[in-house]
């Protein structure tokens, strides 16, 4: 059986990935346009700990035969015959199906709305709320493969979220956002519909720049994710949803219907076999 690591890029857009440079994500296979099942980080992680990876909006074919597609992909993803849709019910549950096969199922989660109280860890051996937003090295560091039972690792980065890795920057403080901008300054921005100070097409233009480099920092952090990895190590990488930089009058994501939202980098495979190590395509202070 392969051991899995999943790793889910919070907020991060198709386009800003297919934007960035990503020597070590382009090593794993093509990047698709996806589609995720929520515009919002708590329901799109329960679908995806449900076994449905973001679709691909096939038309002309029924939805339910799109589901069954879907479920018996996971064979050729673990090495394991026989998982279709009813291998995953009645819980619908990915890792208890992965713990019912001998696996140990770990998660690292970056977004306060996926903490342990939240309910997602059901089924996991070890689940743990980081201890900040911004700590992907931290959770490579933390993953090993002492022994011979597989492993499944869920990870979700907050790098990709909003602030883009920008702390101590004059950015406004946005309600809603679980905490992560309480230290920032509030700017001179006019304020929203809602109240809130907006951002000018500038400011818009620069955080989705943020956001690729975001990116970037992260590719460098796969390549180092692949040299701890067994060769029989699959990977997902993917987003949980969108998000909006002023497109139409609309910034982040949630409560907002628009294409950008939903649409999601995902690539999968084996892990790459071991090639010449790319000179590091961002840094950050």
């Amino acid at each position: 059986m392969n051991h899995l690591i999943y790793v889910i890029m919070d907020s991060c857009r198709y386009d800003s990935c297919l934007a960035a440079k990503t020597p070590n994500i382009d090593r794993l296979g093509t990047l698709e346009r996806r589609f995720s099942y929520a515009s919002w980080t708590s329901p799109s992680h329960y679908a995806m700990l449900m076994g449905m990876m973001p679709h691909e909006s096939p038309s002309g074919v029924f939805a339910s035969e799109v589901y069954k597609g879907e479920f018996k992909k996971w064979v050729g993803r673990l090495g394991i015959e026989g998982l279709s849709f009813r291998s995953f019910v009645p819980e619908l549950s990915l890792p208890k199906l992965l713990k019912d096969h001998g696996y140990r199922t770990l998660a690292r989660v970056s977004l306060p709305v996926l903490n342990p109280h939240a309910g997602l860890n059901r089924f996991f051996d070890d689940y743990r709320l980081m201890g900040h937003h911004n700590d992907f090295a931290g959770m490579v560091d933390d993953i090993h493969f002492p022994d011979s039972q597989p492993r499944f690792y869920f990870l979700n980065l907050g790098e990709t979220h909003y602030p883009y890795m920008l702390s101590g920057e004059n950015l406004p403080h946005i309600s809603g956002v679980h905490g992560v901008l309480k230290n920032l300054r509030d700017s001179a921005a006019d304020p929203g519909p809602g109240g809130e100070r907006f951002f000018p097409d500038a400011e818009m233009r620069r955080l989705r720049q943020q956001q690729i480099r975001c990116v970037e920092y992260v590719d460098d952090l796969i390549g180092a994710l692949y040299r701890k990895c067994p060769p029989d190590t699959y990977f997902v990488i993917t987003a949980d949803h969108g998000e909006l930089f002023g497109e139409e009058g609309y910034f982040g994501h949630g409560p907002i219907m628009h294409e950008k939202c939903f649409e999601v980098p995902f690539v999968e495979g084996p892990r790459p076999a071991p090639a010449a190590e790319p000179a590091p395509s961002s840094t950050f202070a």
